[in-house]
């Protein structure tokens, strides 16, 4: 029984490092990015390790140097962090929870994040385990926090600074998005998403980001409200009467001929 164990679990961390293998071509890269901005921002290296371990949230983190940096107030950390994370809210609606344990759960819930979902919401994850959908999220976590120290120990050696490493976290959500529209060739999404930041930009150039999210959200809520009454079924036909047995009808015979 337990040789059987042995072998589905590592059937299942085989899976998951096939499954995370291309998003760790861009985890490790933009971890290292991260790890390289935190020396240059005047932190230890180790500050690197922590936040990529404890913290966990890739666009956060890199807001939360500046943040930092600028001493800034935990009052307005902690709000920056609640605007920027709140999509997580959406993701768990969806998210497969429900195949993990009850333990590996509030680990599941801690590292749910861009990556993660996106590679549980396409046809093929419906069949994973929730072993698999743990590793896959572990691999995840292992990727960024070795990149994130890697990037922290090369900051030390390296004498100059590096301009425009904070783009790899918008390049990585680009090729999320385009993976994402490869799966589901949802068109409204990605255009509700386009108008919902040039709305920001125009109304809040000082507040895109927050302001942006917020019109996409109210839009996902419309859209899903409208698609539900379009898809809600007409009133109930009545049901049909059912047909009569033969001892009935022979029975009705019977009495009519009397």
């Amino acid at each position: 029984m337990s040789e059987m164990r042995a072998r589905g679990g590592s059937k299942d961390f085989t899976a998951a490092a096939a499954d995370t293998a291309s998003v760790g071509l861009s985890l490790i890269p933009l971890g290292i990015s991260f790890g390289i901005l935190v020396v240059h921002t005047g932190l230890d290296w180790w500050w690197a390790t922590v936040f990529s371990a404890v913290v966990y949230a890739g666009s956060l983190e890199f807001l939360l140097l500046g943040l930092v940096a600028a001493a800034t107030p935990l009052g307005q950390i902690a709000v920056t962090a609640l605007l920027v994370n709140l999509r997580h809210v959406f993701y768990a609606l969806s998210f497969p929870l429900a195949r993990v344990g009850p333990l590996g759960r509030l680990y599941a819930t801690f590292a749910l994040t861009d990556e993660a979902y996106a590679l549980t919401s396409g046809e093929r994850a419906r069949s994973w385990s929730g072993a698999r959908i743990l590793w896959m999220q572990v691999l995840c976590q292992g990727y960024w926090v070795a990149g994130a120290t890697l990037g922290a120990l090369a900051g030390v050696l390296l004498p100059f600074t590096l301009h425009g490493l904070d783009f790899a976290l918008t390049a990585l959500f680009v090729v999320l998005t385009i993976d994402a529209w490869r799966a589901r060739r949802d068109l409204p999404a990605p255009l509700m998403a386009a108008a919902s930041f040039a709305a920001a930009a125009l109304l809040t150039p000082g507040q895109v980001l927050p302001v942006a999210m917020g019109l996409f959200t109210a839009g996902l809520l419309v859209r899903h409200a409208l698609t539900r009454r379009d898809a809600a079924p007409a009133s109930a036909p009545l049901p049909a009467p059912a047909p009569e047995s033969p001892d009935r009808l022979v029975l009705a015979g019977t009495s009519g001929e009397r």
